[in-house]
């Protein structure tokens, strides 16, 4: 019977800095998966991992055992930065990560989708559950409703524009020239809120050049002069470019002092990449003013009181969908129970049936087809009408929290249960609820 409990860990923006997220973040999100499911008793397992976050949610018997396994992922990390969550937490931040009400940019529409793809590589990895099945699609289904039926994602939406913001503030961009370096969703998302901005010219360097070219041939086809080439190349443009904003993959930094001619000109480079793209001591250079994520906060602000009222209307869509998960996760439970009480009661009624056969026969009297349907019948009818007020017990018993009601049934019809599985699977807070669930049902 499946149950358990879940515990979360992260490092993100908020919590630590660039390096620090960098210190944790895993090869793939598969991958890590992939080794929390080696871990003993980790029964489900998702990895959220982005520029600005490392989220890990688990599933086990015990909150203990999930933190214990939580503290292992992040063991490099340094402690200050690492924020652990219980169930209830757990659940409630999930919501807010998809909905964009974590996220640097409030209401980014990027988080959905990176929310999306982390789900569907926990999938891959054997990592997702009956618990986090319904926990990751309620995130989903409440980040779309926040984004169609709000106004939390009105403006700026990505860090990619919020970096041509934070450019715009030190370079008049109409006319000038541009670098992207990286041509991943970030990237992408940079070009072309660089190309609405007004400048004349963007090179796009990317590992892959054919991913370069696809973002240079949309950005020519909206009348901005744009060319595609190899990392390699870099050092060519980099002196040239009044913009230079960088967003890739890289474990190491891509562009260092050597890249830039420290002269008269002006060049502003905004750093979106985690680890760092930009070596630190290019920041030394007395031409180049360099930003990073952290310096994307006062955008971010500004961006939070703009939408503060679509901020609000969220959180209580939040908190509607989280008591309708609850609600889900108990009916969850209290269906189990039903099932192993009607098994139970199956078995039984199989044994006294072959038992009053045996008899019958053994005295002679044959039944017919006919006849044994009937007390077969009669048998099904009493199971259904004996078993008719503790099914509508155990329902209501779910809905108001008894869950001692549900502890005893269990311990009655399933003797193989444990009552401490139950105990550690409780929310604990007022939207109490139990750690299993089903798919994404209303």
């Amino acid at each position: 019977m499946p149950s358990g409990v879940i515990a979360g860990a992260r490092v993100t923006y908020a919590s630590g800095s660039v390096d620090e997220l960098a210190t944790v973040s895993p090869d793939s999100q598969q991958t890590a998966v992939a080794q929390l499911r080696t871990v003993p008793d980790i029964d489900e397992a998702y990895v959220l991992s982005t520029c600005n976050r490392v989220e890990v949610y688990v599933v086990s018997p015990d909150a203990a055992l999930g933190r214990a396994a939580l503290e292992e992922f992040f063991g490099a990390a340094v402690d200050d930065a690492v924020v652990y969550t219980d169930h209830d937490e757990s659940l409630h931040h999930l919501l807010r990560v998809a909905t964009g009400l974590e996220s640097v940019v409030l209401g980014e529409d990027q988080i959905i989708g990176q929310v999306r793809t982390a789900y569907e590589d926990a999938r891959e990895a054997d990592g997702i559950g009956t618990m986090l099945e319904a926990a990751i699609t309620k995130a989903i289904h409440v980040g779309e409703r926040a984004r169609t039926e709000t106004e939390i994602n009105e403006g700026i939406v990505s860090l990619g524009s919020a970096a041509t913001t934070l450019a715009a503030r030190d370079l008049d961009l109409e006319g000038a020239s541009a670098l992207v370096v990286g041509a991943g969703e970030m990237g992408q998302l940079a070009g072309r809120s660089l190309a609405d901005a007004g400048v004349e010219s963007v090179f796009v360097a990317n590992r892959t050049v054919d991913h370069a070219e696809h973002l240079a041939d949309e950005l020519a086809a909206e009348e901005t002069t744009a060319e595609a080439l190899p990392l390699e190349s870099l050092s060519t443009v980099t002196p040239t470019a009044d913009v230079v904003v960088t967003a890739t993959g890289s474990t190491d930094p891509v562009l260092k002092t050597a890249d830039f001619e420290d002269d008269d000109t002006t060049q502003i480079v905004v750093d979106l990449g985690q680890p760092r793209d930009v070596a630190p001591a290019v920041d030394s250079l007395s031409s180049v003013t360099v930003h990073d994520l952290d310096d994307l906060e006062s955008i971010t602000d500004e961006t939070r009181e703009q939408r503060a009222d679509a901020a609000c209307e969220v959180e209580q869509m939040i908190d509607y969908e989280l008591d309708v998960l609850a609600d889900q996760y108990k009916r969850a439970r209290a269906d189990e129970v039903i099932a192993a009480m009607y098994e139970s009661a199956e078995r039984l009624k199989q044994r006294e049936l072959e038992t009053a056969f045996s008899k019958l026969e053994a005295n002679g009297d044959d039944l017919s087809p006919g006849q044994r349907e009937i007390v077969q019948s009669m048998a099904d009818a009493l199971v259904s009408q004996l078993l008719a007020p503790p099914t509508k017990s155990l329902r209501d018993a779910a809905a108001e929290d008894d869950w001692s009601t549900i502890n005893t049934a269990l311990q009655l019809f399933d003797p193989d249960f444990q009552d401490d599985a139950i105990q550690s699977s409780l929310f604990t807070e007022d939207r109490s609820s139990v750690g299993v669930g089903t798919a994404d049902d209303d």
